[in-house]
């Protein structure tokens, strides 16, 4: 039976955006380990469910397809946003 990962996609840390970090994310996890192809050294598998990543509004969503589709999941929760609050005149203390 294939398992599951449902998780809310995180912001980019190298941006200041937020954008499309309230979708939620399925993606299966790997049924097999990765191993060098002996003629290019790239890690690869012969299980083609780790190219698959489908996305949803809701988490509710996403548990329901999991649900419908006879998938195991687990749902790893988002991580609480931390405000750093901070102004300009901070700098000059």
């Amino acid at each position: 039976m294939p398992t599951a990962r449902i998780f809310q996609r995180p912001k980019n840390s190298t941006q200041s955006g937020r954008a499309r970090t309230d979708a939620w994310v399925l993606e299966f996890e790997p049924a097999e380990p990765k191993k060098p192809d002996p003629l290019t050294g790239w890690a690869g598998s012969g299980d083609t469910r780790d190219q698959v990543k489908l996305g949803f509004p809701t988490a509710e969503a996403a548990i329901a397809y999991a649900e419908r589709e006879g998938l195991a999941f687990t749902v790893i929760a988002a991580p609480e946003r931390k405000l750093k609050l901070q102004a300009y005149a901070d700098n000059f203390r």
